[in-house]
């Protein structure tokens, strides 16, 4: 019985309760997977209120991607030189709680996924002081060979996709 306190003939009528949106958290990567990286809030990423700007977390993801991607030797200055792009095609955000100017953050980054042309990777944005999950998100990105048509999707070189491959 989902409801023992209502009387029997009023149970078929509720739904039991499920908990918010809010509380669930997007599935992650295993610890041990996620690359770390801090920074510090500028004044120019906030609004009037001294709060970080939506938008800018992207921004800090790309920087935690682009991180990511240089600690496991794979740097996308490279990656461009030689005429691959990872473009993002998808972006996933969800907010948590604020970032303040000044605050130190701790970006931390994961390879979610490798398919044949796209890969994407998980983040989660927290405060370093007290370790508070600020927002979380995923992006997706496809490969695109710019000598070629850069319009169409090419194969994750093999070189990156071992690089990349989640530990």
């Amino acid at each position: 019985m989902p409801f023992p306190d209502l009387p029997a003939g009023r149970q078929g009528r509720l739904a039991p309760q499920r908990p918010a949106c809010q509380d669930a958290r997007m599935p992650h990567p295993a610890p041990r997977a996620w690359h770390e990286h801090r920074l510090r809030v500028r004044y120019g990423e906030t609004d009037q209120m001294g709060v970080v700007y939506h938008a800018n977390y992207l921004v800090y993801m790309e920087e935690g991607r682009t991180r990511l991607m240089d600690a496991k030797g794979c740097s996308y200055a490279e990656l461009e030189r030689e005429g691959w792009a990872l473009v993002v095609r998808k972006a996933e955000l969800r907010y948590r709680a604020p970032a303040r100017y000044d605050e130190e953050l701790v970006v931390r980054t994961a390879v979610d996924r490798l398919g044949g042309a796209s890969l994407s990777f998980r983040y989660e944005v927290a405060r370093r002081s007290d370790g508070a999950l600020l927002a979380e998100g995923m992006t997706e990105l496809a490969c695109v060979d710019r000598r070629a048509d850069p319009s169409r999707p090419a194969l994750l070189p093999e070189r990156i996709r071992e690089l990349l491959a989640p530990s």
